[in-house]
């Protein structure tokens, strides 16, 4: 057993792009339902509009990495308007359902073969970072120390996903300690009280579900930046892997998500990694490598659960959260 492989693997995924990413979009859940009580089950649709957002204008049109990042932005607030105006003004489990049924529908419309010379269908799309790369101020080589040893690309990658996470959690900091902020606070305990006050809950609630998508958008970018776009990525299980950060973080917490995502994504690859070499070994010789790959999701989900058992409001949550999200 290569204990070195398994605990060096599973330190790498403490600064990947992908742990920033998943962390980003569950900062947006923060907004949604941490902050606001909005219950979006579609975060993986505004990751989905991010990805393709940015790539195929970078792709297929050559458009500089600014026009690219402006036609994801503004995907995603159209894609929010298009959820909140028929929801906002229902019960929250109406915008659950519109917003899951929502982001399948846009997986599958980027899946369809009718749009394959410009989404690439399920193959997806691929070298579109040609724009983005020649801004790389690191110099080309592999350099690193201990596991985190990357080439030049991963680094810059790693550079603007983990500033990008830093910005968007100042952010949020400021804007929930704003009178905005203690507003849609304020909603999430009781929305009647705050319609009393004369604010209009439905206009805050539509900014929340727009700028918590916006979130996702960016976190959706990062995500497919050191990879290609794939549509198989934004099936209905990466919104419950994002919420399950959220919550192992701290539902309504700034570093919750940031801390959920790293935990997620280590407890995943050490198990990952652990239960392979387990398998070549042949301690678990009643099961194949497939099988090995559904045990590490049981094992992490065994692990959260151990968590929310003993710490029910999360890792850096409050008894205030805990009273909410029950």
């Amino acid at each position: 057993m290569d204990w070195g492989a398994i605990f060096g693997n599973a330190a790498v995924e403490l600064i990947s792009p992908t742990t920033a990413a998943y962390a980003l979009a569950a900062l947006g859940l923060a907004i949604h339902f941490g902050y606001t009580g909005l219950l979006n089950f579609g975060q993986a649709g505004f990751m989905l509009l991010g990805a393709y957002g940015y790539a195929i204008p970078a792709l297929k049109l050559g458009w500089p990495v600014w026009a690219c990042i402006l036609v994801a932005l503004s995907a995603s607030v159209i894609f929010a308007l298009i959820l909140g105006i028929p929801t906002l003004r229902l019960r929250a489990d109406y915008l659950a359902i519109v917003t899951i049924a929502a982001a399948e529908v846009l997986r599958l419309i980027f899946t369809t073969n009718t749009f394959a010379p410009v989404t690439g269908s399920a193959n997806g799309l691929s070298e579109y970072q040609t724009g983005i790369l020649a801004f790389n101020p690191f110099p080309p080589g592999r350099y690193g120390f201990g596991p985190w040893v990357f080439d030049n690309r991963v680094w810059f990658f790693l550079v603007i996903a983990w500033v990008l996470v830093i910005i968007f959690a100042i952010f949020t900091w400021l804007l929930m300690r704003s009178p905005w902020g203690r507003v849609i606070k304020g909603i999430r305990e009781d929305e009647d009280a705050v319609r009393s006050l004369g604010k209009n809950v439905y206009a805050y609630k539509m900014q929340s579900l727009i700028l918590g998508g916006v979130f996702g958008t960016v976190a959706g970018m990062l995500f497919v930046l050191p990879r290609a776009v794939v549509p198989s990525y934004f099936q209905p299980s990466l919104t419950f892997f994002i919420y399950a950060i959220l919550l192992l973080g701290g539902a309504a917490t700034i570093l919750g998500p940031i801390l959920g995502s790293i935990v997620f994504w280590v407890l995943l690859s050490f198990f990952s990694g652990f239960i392979a070499r387990a398998v070549e070994a042949g301690w678990l010789p009643f099961m194949t490598q497939v099988q090995a790959g559904q045990l590490r999701f049981i094992l992490v989900g065994l692990a959260i659960m151990l968590i929310v058992v003993f710490m029910p409001q999360g890792l850096l949550g409050n008894k205030k959260e805990l009273a909410f999200v029950k």
